[in-house]
């Protein structure tokens, strides 16, 4: 008998799954929008529906650091994504090495509320500098 497909597997019967950037032969994406593509493609094969709060929580936490790495990070040198039980594990790497701060935006300068809500969505968050730049590496419960 044919074990079912992805879709239809229960969450965390297939070991660890990860995007095809993981492995270092496809470039990280150049926009939110991508990454979110490749995150949306393991909810699915995880048997996450992407109506779901917690779908809706895992794009936002990616686009927020994608955009914040373009933004403040002179970019995504590096993005991976995986599925480990129920748990979607993201890194993201930029180039600059400095660690992100929550802030409060004005008039003149808006936003600082991606940060806090990366934060509190996510179970885990660890920021590591490297001599080159930083990365960021959060887990999501997807139960």
């Amino acid at each position: 008998m044919n074990p079912p497909p992805p879709s239809e597997a229960p969450l965390g019967s297939q070991g660890p799954r990860e995007d095809a950037v993981a492995d270092g032969h496809t470039a990280p994406p150049g926009s939110a929008a991508a990454a979110r593509a490749r995150v949306r493609e393991l909810l699915l094969l995880a048997g996450v529906g992407l109506d779901s709060v917690i779908a809706a929580d895992a794009m936002l936490v990616t686009s927020e650091l994608v955009t914040n790495a373009i933004r403040h990070g002179d970019g995504v040198i590096d993005f991976r994504a995986d599925i480990a039980g129920d748990v979607l594990r993201l890194s993201i790497a930029d180039a600059n090495p400095r660690l992100p701060a929550a802030r409060t935006g004005t008039v003149d300068h808006p936003g600082g509320y991606g940060w806090p809500l990366i934060q509190r969505l996510t179970e885990h968050v660890d920021c590591s500098t490297r001599a080159d730049g930083k990365t960021i590496t959060t887990a999501l419960r997807l139960s």
